[in-house]
């Protein structure tokens, strides 16, 4: 699945991966491809991806190695999801 986190300095990411987790406000959940359209508000915590392959060069700085997931800090901000494109907006 296609997911974009996009902040309103810049595109971080726009990428294929195999599943994210995010902080939503009863907790943490996880989206996998071909799941049902959702939209949900996010609080303070960790973006968690699991991609299929490398990161870019110039984004490795926006995130960090957490076990076998790659991470990045968020304050809140909104996801939905829709046909396998997950959309992350965040400040």
């Amino acid at each position: 699945m296609q997911l974009e986190i996009v902040t309103p300095e810049k595109v971080i990411l726009d990428q294929d991966v195999q599943s994210v987790s995010v902080p939503g406000i009863e907790g943490e959940f996880q989206i996998l491809e071909n799941h049902a359209p959702i939209i949900s508000v996010l609080t303070k915590g960790h973006i968690k991806l699991d991609v299929n392959t490398k990161l870019p060069k110039a984004i490795e700085d926006d995130f960090q190695k957490m076990n076998d997931k790659l991470c990045m800090e968020i304050t809140g901000g909104v996801i939905e999801m829709n046909n396998n494109k997950v959309i992350v907006l965040t400040d």
